[in-house]
């Protein structure tokens, strides 16, 4: 599957907790959306100028309905993470978030361990795919230079 990252691409850090961890201190396979979903909140809360807690205020919520994950290599307990993430695709009532996440090394050097997409699509409170708000709308088109 394509996982193309866009300018701007945000990184989010991220020290990875026992509790992320199986019995080998390898990360849990889930924990990866989880990690995705960091970076799109830290993506929208930094670069749109708007917490998840705003969009929701205004009666909106951006579910998953997609996602692919491609695993690369684990990370492990107490790994310092690089979360990458970018808007591949701006549609008026969906967007597409590609993710890059690297093992931030001592030396400088980065391990891709994993990337992927979601789909978020923009429903209302009742579960209608309503368009995103115009100012919204207009915000991210502007950061993604459209």
């Amino acid at each position: 599957m394509k996982t193309t990252m866009r300018e701007p691409i945000h990184r989010a850090e991220y020290r990875v907790l026992y509790g992320d961890t199986d019995a080998a201190a390898i990360v849990y396979y889930g924990n990866y959306l989880r990690y995705f979903e960091l970076g799109r909140t830290e993506y929208m809360r930094d670069l749109v100028k708007i917490s998840y807690h705003e969009i929701e205020e205004q009666g909106l919520v951006l579910p998953v309905t997609e996602s692919y994950v491609r695993y690369n290599a684990p990370a492990h307990y107490d790994d310092l993470l690089i979360i990458e993430t970018s808007i591949n695709e701006l549609r008026n009532v969906s967007c597409r978030f590609s993710y890059r996440i690297f093992r931030k090394e001592d030396d400088g050097k980065r391990t891709l361990l994993a990337k992927g997409f979601t789909v978020n699509a923009s429903v209302d409170r009742n579960g209608r795919l309503t368009k995103f708000p115009a100012h919204l709308l207009e915000k991210m088109k502007t950061i993604l230079g459209n």
